[in-house]
């Protein structure tokens, strides 16, 4: 028999490496298995998972990037700088991409030397019990261990009728690495990451036509909230087809055909790139050995208890492969509560208080609840909001559009939920989050006196309205 643990954890993406790295600080011998190399350049496996490989950072640095390039295009001549001759290097933009991903990926191996944790390159298969010890085998290795973490995460959830190809008609993965702009590109899912990869070919010069089966845009967010990011990225040129099924695509050489039916009428859409972006599923089985399963709810995931317990004794499960939404954050968490629990402790999540982020421009962002949410459930609630066209700082910046809105309790003004759609949206919820894991109320945030001028002032105003009535500057 292999190593000896306290704590093996199997999946090193953002829930996994961190619940390793918690579990070592509180004294535990903890190890981390990975197999994925990502896009390694020696094929070595790479820490981080999909979030920072090819999720979370790639996506955000491309967003930034393709942000400056439509800035220097389009917006500085506003402020009185004239741009002549604006070219897009997307050889260069994609290399300081993969840059930032090494050094961040390199990063967490260093934060595992400095913390004790071991990194064991593999995949992670549970084995079975030996006494009160789980053998867990990495490769060719099995190593035992008292407590198994299991934070496989998840993958692309695939549509039959349209098969990825990687060159013509890919995954987020593949939208990530494109050498080229796309003449004209078709979306398939109007969910975050269609929106957001939607949105960086877009502004770099690419025809974009999102095609979503449901009936409105991002049904998770706020009404108000995704109607004006929905306004705003169609003022961008961006197009959307709602209630529109894709019954297949047909690829020939480097174009596409995208057919889709929109009731009963089928439609052909041309494009030189397809991005297939219908949501993720949980990958349960990356962590399981002939003969050993986990146990699953009714929608796939790993059956988990408030505390990330599974029915497994001594084996716990976090992140996408668990309920509750697909955040990197919200396996960051669990990560902690985990290896808490495991050394003792009483870590803990608040659910309520976990925010939602989309980085398009504007930015969107929220956390608690929804008006449409409190509706259903019958709570009486207030409704504070605030616009940037009457903040000083957001003027100043150029980004007046979108707003703040704070919902409250009407007996107890409690803080239910903050929505914004704006500039540093996902900046600004932060205190929000902050406001809602202390049981604040709106008239709280009201009483704070918030920097001037910030874009903050607008959070403040949205709560005064909520809690009474108006605010003082709009």
């Amino acid at each position: 028999m292999g190593q000896h643990f306290d704590v093996v954890v199997i999946g090193g993406g953002p829930g996994g490496y961190v619940a390793a790295i918690r579990a070592a600080q509180l004294g535990l011998k903890a190890a981390c298995c990975e197999e994925n190399p990502y896009a390694d350049p020696k094929g070595e496996p790479r820490l981080g998972g999909t979030c920072l490989n090819v999720g979370c950072i790639p996506s955000k640095a491309l967003l930034h990037a393709s942000r400056l390039a439509l800035l220097a295009r389009e917006e500085l001549a506003a402020f009185g700088v004239e741009v002549e001759g604006v070219k897009v290097d997307v050889g260069k933009m994609m290399a300081r991409k993969e840059a930032i991903v090494t050094q961040l990926a390199g990063g967490i191996r260093t934060l595992f030397r400095r913390n004790g944790v071991t990194f064991l390159p593999g995949r992670g298969r549970l084995r079975g019990e030996r006494g009160d010890l789980w053998e867990v085998a990495v490769g060719d290795e099995v190593v035992e261990t008292r407590h198994v973490v299991v934070a496989t995460g998840s993958r692309p959830r695939v549509l039959p009728e349209v098969p990825v190809d990687g060159a013509v008609v890919c995954d987020h993965t593949g939208a990530l690495s494109w050498s080229s702009v796309p003449e004209r590109l078709v979306v398939i899912g109007a969910g975050v990451i269609g929106v957001e990869l939607g949105s960086v070919w877009r502004r770099l010069g690419a025809e974009v036509t999102v095609v979503e089966v449901g009936a409105r845009f991002l049904p998770s967010a706020d009404a108000d909230v995704a109607r004006a990011l929905q306004q705003a990225l169609e003022r961008q040129g961006m197009r959307f087809r709602f209630g529109c099924r894709v019954e297949g695509v047909q690829v020939n050489g480097e174009r596409a055909i995208v057919q889709i039916k929109e009731g009963e009428v089928s439609e052909r859409l041309e494009a030189d790139r397809v991005l297939v972006a219908v949501g993720r599923v949980p990958y349960a089985e990356g962590a399981e050995e002939e003969g050993i399963r986990l146990p699953r709810d009714e929608r796939g995931f790993v059956a988990v208890d408030e505390v990330c317990r599974t029915r497994l004794p001594r084996v716990w499960a976090i992140g996408d492969v668990v309920r509750g939404p697909m955040l990197a954050h919200k396996a960051m968490q669990e990560g902690v509560m985990v290896a808490e629990r495991i050394a003792g402790q009483a870590g803990m999540v608040n659910y309520e208080a976990i925010p939602w982020v989309i980085y398009t421009d504007p930015e969107v962002a929220w956390v608690g609840k929804s008006e449409a949410e409190l509706k259903a459930s019958g709570v009486r609630y207030r409704v504070g909001r605030a616009p940037f066209a009457a903040n000083g700082r957001a003027l100043g910046m150029g980004k007046g559009g979108g707003f703040v809105k704070v919902l409250s309790a009407t007996e107890s003004d409690r803080i239910l939920g903050v929505h914004v759609v704006g500039e540093e949206a996902s900046e600004l919820v932060a205190s929000a989050v902050v406001g809602m894991e202390f049981s604040a109320a709106a008239e709280d945030l009201a009483r704070i006196c918030f920097a001037h001028p910030t874009l903050g002032e607008a959070l403040h105003e949205a709560a005064a309205a909520a809690a009474f009535g108006r605010a003082m500057h709009c």
